[in-house]
């Protein structure tokens, strides 16, 4: 009897233990949101038009609007960094969910122009245990591709913040110069090139280029 009703209240308990893999070569995340929230909330759709509150965090890593929302809403959010995840790397946190049945988790992808490593409206297991999720890059679909590293963030801003990896080139002239789909969707990945002081792109062919998932996260239920 004893074993059972410990069995139960640890299946019930709403705290649970994200730990978030980057499984990239050199591919950055901004600091990552994790949220847990109800099934009428989401961070993002995959095939629907990007929020402003996406947009801005997938073309600058600025989490503000997409936890104001959740929070709005009763959910809770977890900043799991607060610095750049560099490639094979991982960290982890605690969230209590509350009564939140449903976990999502966004990051912007560096250096990329509005590409995300995302987790939709994942149905938080109700039992104890171990679970592991693949993430993919998502594209926004805010903002061209063009690959030009450029320090620009601010949504609405063409341009690269960065490349945290140290490996990005200058000069480039850009590697597109449309999008031709503006809702969020499966990120095409970067072109890049090998011309470090000029060509199309700012991005490193030899090394900026993935193939999904881009991480793997790990959520234990207490």
């Amino acid at each position: 009897m004893a074993t059972t009703l410990l069995a139960s209240a640890s299946a019930s308990a709403a705290n649970i233990e994200v730990e978030l893999y980057n499984l990239t070569h050199a591919i950055s995340f901004t600091p990552i949101l994790v949220s847990a929230h109800d099934a009428n909330t989401s961070l993002f759709h995959v095939g629907e038009t990007a929020s402003s509150a996406l947009q801005k965090m997938a073309e600058g890593g600025n989490t503000g609007d997409l936890k104001t929302a959740v929070t709005a809403a009763g959910g809770a959010n977890l900043d799991l960094t607060t610095a750049p995840t560099l490639a094979g790397t991982k960290h982890m946190g605690m969230l209590d969910t509350g009564t939140n049945m449903y976990l999502s988790v966004t990051a912007m992808m560096l250096p990329t122009n509005d590409g995300f490593v995302g987790l939709d409206s994942w149905k938080i297991p109700s039992e104890a245990g171990t679970y592991t999720v693949m993430l993919n890059a998502y594209d926004a679909g805010t903002e061209v591709n063009d690959e030009i590293i450029n320090g620009g963030g601010d949504a609405g801003t063409p341009g690269i913040p960065a490349d945290p990896s140290g490996n990005a080139g200058s000069g480039a002239t850009g590697a597109s110069s449309n999008e031709a789909n503006s809702n969020v969707h499966i990120h095409p990945g970067n072109v890049g090139d090998t011309d470090a002081t000029g060509g199309i792109s700012d991005v490193n062919s030899t090394v900026h280029r993935w193939l999904n998932p881009v991480a793997k996260l790990v959520v234990t239920v207490k």
